[in-house]
């Protein structure tokens, strides 16, 4: 058998050549492993052919970048990385809540490893990202770090150096697939080798354990099978005989197991699939007076034929099965459920969002639906199909971050017969095929990647596709329509979707009304609920008023759980003491969002709306044209009164709607213009979930918006974060410390 080339192209020669020596271990048989890396040069212009190049996510950057590379026509996958159990242990020896530096040789890379950790259970002490360039402004005597010795700090007490992280069972598992190697599996070096590394997929291990031990599951196999099978060994004597195949031959499988075939079944023609080592096409015989499809099929092993199965279907039995599989492929969900009618609502942000959507859906443009989870945009997207002129063709909706990305491509692209091992005989259309002449619709499209977001620009460009493994293009007529609960400019600004993409995603964009701002629509939701649930109750007077001001962090999917936990109390009445304890928990005001960019109501206009007559950001201290202080002898009386009204203004109203998260994020910042360095919204937002304070992205970042247009805070548009303004500065003591500026 002549050796496989396997090329491991990583960016730092140390993890390369460990990576290589693991490969080498498994596959170093059968398998010829190179070894190349960016830092000293060899994994530079394009590199050899290979039967498989195993590339790291950080070797080349991007997928444009790997193609640069890597020749054309040969495959490529990534290279997936763990712990080992033996290193963890030494972890979870660590007294609880001691603060721990993991050190790596980036940030992207420290903050990736802690979270695999937190996966893993090391959730009992705080790990704290260290890489070159990092400011260390804790008190941190310990360290942890996957052989990155060279940037620890100094000072460090203790240090516990977990070696470079392994491959992955699971990325070693695709290596034997893609090379055709899968007997390896079942070696003992592979089983030790996976017994040792670190992994969450517990019942994916678990599945594959028992997937080796096929004597023992086989008979479970058997009986699944909507088609009759007939199983021999090499010698063409009868093994297993399955139910189905019973009835159909009407045979007993226990009184021929072990007999030759050729007797039992001599319709069956086993004797030349397994001399030939050829797969025998379906034909039609007839057996007992009814038409049957008789397909057998040779199993190799290292290109010897150790046995052979039959496979045995009615006529009517397969149309009966296509006919089902065409209902539940409808009912799956290729059609659109919703329309506008059953979207609940009479405030004016949902029915301005409804009237605006309506408009959009006589487009052919692609729509984007923004909006905070649990808002309902899948809903609107059905409605938004409803209303168009595909209303007819199908509606096919998928969660785009359900899937990981192999298997997202295959599921959105389809792919050919022999495209993968596992692949269906006839290939498989993608879900942009059977959207043909409708709609498709990606939920979560922030998770889409890289190199899928390049295949989705051409779809969207060229209106056309090729299958996985094809190589014929195939033109659809599909209309996108994505949704996103996260900002896309700031992903495109970090590098991690694409520009050209996001416009293209963009055309028409409608932001979805979260609930906070859709007071009016509250109870009449709460109604339908009541009647699809089936619930029977009343609210207080002052559950209505509590359930007005809370923030409602879940939006509509937070407000039917506590619909269903209301029933479930069986109280005809709800009170205060009746409230799940996740929500009486968070009893915190609601900060009413901006709806959309620019645009503000009356409901919805951040820091101004619920405050006394005189507006927010007329009461504050405001800088002219060149950004400068105003000249302190003519003005400082002036600037006084003007900051104190501010100050008092919102110290007065910290029961507003607002106050609370205000007052934190400029507590936030002025705790970070102390250490002389910016602070940004996610870092806001984590210590925010850290309090159990209920805001969002969106929120802060309204406030934010808010804060610098009134002088209160510089805001940076990329990662540089923002700074309080000596005005801010002042607001906060003031805050805190009234009479300190009479001081």
């Amino acid at each position: 058998m002549e050796k496989k080339q396997i090329a491991i192209v990583s960016l730092d020669a140390r993890a390369g050549e460990s990576y290589g020596r693991e490969v080498e271990g498994l596959f170093g048989k059968y398998a010829e492993v190179l070894v190349y890396n960016v830092q000293d040069g060899s994994a530079m212009g394009v590199l050899p052919r290979a039967d498989l190049y195993v590339v790291s996510t950080d070797a080349y950057g991007s997928a444009e970048e790997v193609a640069r590379h890597v020749p054309v026509d040969c495959p490529t996958m990534a290279i997936e990385v763990s712990f080992r159990w033996s290193e963890l242990r030494k972890l979870k020896e660590i007294p609880e809540g001691t603060k721990v530096l993991f050190v790596n040789m980036t940030q992207t890379m420290a903050r990736e490893a802690i979270t695999q950790l937190n996966q893993f259970g090391i959730n009992h002490i705080q790990l704290i990202p260290f890489y070159p360039g990092a400011v260390l402004d804790e008190d941190v005597h310990m360290a942890v770090t996957p052989d990155e010795m060279r940037y620890l700090p100094e000072g460090m007490d203790k240090v516990i150096n977990l070696g470079q992280r392994s491959c992955t069972s699971g990325m070693m598992i695709e290596i034997a697939l893609r090379l055709e190697l899968e007997f390896l599996l079942e070696t003992a070096a592979f089983q030790e080798y996976f017994r040792s590394i670190a992994t969450n997929n517990y019942s994916f291990d678990q599945m594959f354990a028992k997937s080796i031990r096929l004597e023992s599951q086989f008979h479970i196999l058997m009986e699944i099978l909507s088609e009759g099978v007939v199983g021999v060994n090499e010698r063409g004597e009868v093994f297993a005989c399955s139910h189905h195949a019973e009835e159909i031959t009407r045979v007993s499988s226990s009184l021929i197991i072990g007999k030759r075939a050729e007797k039992v079944f001599p319709y069956i023609d086993f004797s030349r699939a397994l001399s030939e080592k050829c797969r025998m096409e379906a034909q039609v015989k007839k057996i007992h007076g009814a038409n049957i499809s008789v397909e057998v099929v040779p199993v190799l092993r290292q290109e010897v034929c150790v046995g052979a199965f039959a496979i045995l279907q009615r006529f009517n039995d397969v149309e009966m099965r296509q006919n089902e599989l065409r209902k539940q492929i409808f009912h799956k969900g290729h059609y659109a459920k919703y329309g506008f009618g059953d979207i609940i609502g009479e405030s004016e942000v949902i029915l301005r969002a409804k009237e605006i959507l309506k408009r959009m859906a006589m487009s052919e443009s692609p729509v984007l639906l923004i909006g905070e989870t649990g808002t309902g945009k899948e809903l609107f997207a059905h409605a938004l199909h409803q209303a168009s002129r595909r209303r007819n063709e199908p509606f096919v909706p998928i969660n785009v971050a359900a899937f990981p990305e192999n298997l997202l491509e295959s599921e959105l692209f389809g792919y050919e017969e022999g495209a993968f091992t596992g692949a269906k005989k006839g290939g498989r259309p993608g879900l942009l095929e059977i959207a043909h002449k409708g709609t498709l619709f990606l939920d979560e499209v922030e998770g889409m990647s890289p190199l899928l977001q390049v295949k989705l620009l051409r779809v969207l460009q060229e209106k056309e596709l090729m299958r996985v493994g094809g190589n014929r293009i195939i033109r659809i007529d599909v209309r996108i329509v994505a949704a996103t609960n996260e900002s896309l400019e700031q992903k495109v600004e970090e590098g991690s979707f694409r520009r050209d993409l996001y416009y293209r995603l963009n055309t028409l964009p409608i932001m979805i009304p979260p609930l906070a701002a859709r007071d009016d629509d509250m109870f009449l939701i709460i109604e339908r609920f009541k009647e699809e649930l089936g619930g029977n109750f009343i609210l207080s007077e002052e559950v209505q008023r509590f359930l007005k001001e809370y923030s409602w962090p879940g939006n509509i999917r937070e407000l039917r759980n506590v619909v269903e936990y209301f029933i479930y109390t069986g109280h005809e009445q709800i009170c205060m003491e009746d409230l799940p304890p996740t929500v009486l928990s968070k009893k915190l005001p609601k900060l009413r969002p901006v709806l959309a960019s620019g645009e503000k109501t009356e409901e919805s206009n951040a820091l101004s709306d619920t405050l006394p007559k005189q507006n927010f950001s007329d009461a504050l201290p405001k800088r002219n044209s060149s950004d400068a202080l105003p000249d302190r002898k003519s003005s400082d009386a002036l600037s006084d009164r003007k900051f104190r009204e501010t100050a008092n203004l919102v110290s007065d109203s910290v029961t507003n709607s607002h106050s609370e998260v205000f007052l934190f994020i400029l507590g936030e910042l002025y705790a970070a213009s102390e250490q002389g360095i910016a602070t940004g919204r996610e870092k806001i937002l984590e210590k925010a979930h850290k309090i159990h304070l209920p805001t969002s992205q969106q929120e802060i970042r309204n406030i934010l918006a808010e804060m610098a247009k009134n002088g209160l805070a510089r805001v940076s548009r990329g990662r540089g974060g923002s700074q309080l303004t000596l005005e801010g500065r002042k607001l906060w003591e003031n805050c805190t410390h009234p009479g300190a500026r009479e001081r």
